[in-house]
């Protein structure tokens, strides 16, 4: 008897994508296991590296990039999520990379654009910036506006060195990524992975504020589905007052979230207290594991860590929407896996020098 996580109803009444199958006590498979993809959701999904974290993702895109309804867009900072354009076995897999993404420099609010440059709002140069991004909508219009004032020269000169900073990085553009760009069917990878860590996170503010905005202003009739990977870095920067609208708000906007990272004690408290489906694959920080259980439903019989999945693939699925806990294991991707570790054995050589212990 498959179950649907999220949902809890029979699979025909909606759109749902197979996650795998139950894991009995003797490790043997179940029945199939599927997640609810007709309602938005707030979903984490955690694990240490190795252990299927990356994999669960890329399973879950497969599955929403082939369903009905929806408008799948996964943010990749380790650019191991192309692969999902690669071809796929069975049904296809319909997606498209964005290789060198930009988005409109007025996702920022002018208090954001402080943030990312690491500037005081109180500093003169932050003052100058927070001033420029009020009145412009380009980075090229901000520098002329701090250009045309009266402050210090010391100040204007930080101001627009560090507008200078932003706009080497290739990510602001009036024309970038807008709601029309990604709100189609098919999944859209937005590889990030060549970027610093606050160009990255400029670019997901300005994905997730694209996707809000546009179900706000009802201007995709899909409904958003915005994965994050490696989400820690993302909460940590500019694009955490995005994710956060999107957890607290988008649901009653048909907006989901899904946020993968194996560091859960840096993700806030509202990104765990917020999720109504947890997919908890391998732990053993004490930190991670605290953050969990500090937010744990009450009607979980026993504690994660006495539940935590030991091989890779195996995780426990918490879903507060039907009060369940569930021991499952992953299915396996359709697509190829560009999530593994490269190895110095992959590199070697008949003319490779000896390993340790050989004569």
């Amino acid at each position: 008897m498959s179950f649907v996580i999220g949902r809890g109803d029979e699979l025909a009444e909606g759109p749902a994508g197979r996650l795998g199958r139950y894991r009995a006590l003797d490790g043997s498979e179940g029945a199939d296991l599927f997640l609810d993809l007709d309602g938005p959701h707030a979903a984490l999904v955690v694990g240490k590296r190795g252990y299927g974290k990356s994999f669960t993702m890329g399973v879950i895109a497969e599955e929403l990039a082939r369903s009905r309804g929806v408008a799948p867009v996964i943010v990749d900072p380790m650019g191991v999520f192309d692969t999902l354009a690669d071809g796929a076995e069975g049904d296809p897999v319909p997606a498209e990379v964005v290789a060198s993404p930009a988005v409109d420099a007025t996702s920022l609010d002018p208090q954001s654009w402080c943030a990312l440059l690491d500037l005081s709002p109180e500093s003169g140069a932050g003052s100058l910036v927070w001033q420029a991004a009020t009145e412009s909508a380009t980075i090229a219009a901000m520098r002329d506006h701090v250009e045309a004032t009266d402050a210090p020269d010391a100040d204007r000169r930080a101001a627009i060195n560090h507008l200078n900073l932003a706009a080497s990085w290739d990510v602001f553009d009036p024309d970038g990524l807008s709601a029309a760009d990604l709100g189609g069917p098919e999944m859209t990878i937005v590889d990030v992975s060549g970027l610093e860590a606050r160009a990255m996170n400029a670019v997901c503010r300005g994905v997730g504020e694209a996707l809000y905005r546009a179900r706000v202003r009802e201007t995709i009739d899909r409904l958003p589905w915005l994965l994050l990977d490696e989400a820690h870095t993302f909460f940590e920067g500019v694009a955490e007052p995005a994710l956060q609208t999107i957890l607290t708000r988008g649901r009653a906007l048909g907006v989901s979230l899904v946020a993968a990272t194996q560091r859960p004690g840096a993700v806030p408290p509202v990104g765990i207290s917020q999720s109504d489906v947890l997919v908890s694959h391998r732990l053993t920080s004490e930190a991670d594991l605290e953050a969990l259980e500090s937010a744990q439903p009450t009607y979980m019989n026993g504690s994660l860590d006495d539940r935590m999945p030991t091989e890779p693939g195996e995780a426990v699925v918490i879903d507060d929407a039907t009060e369940t806990v569930h021991a499952a294991q992953v299915r396996w991707r359709d697509t190829p896996h560009g999530g593994d570790s490269p190895r110095a054995s992959d590199y070697s050589d008949s003319d490779a020098a000896p390993t340790a212990g050989t004569d």
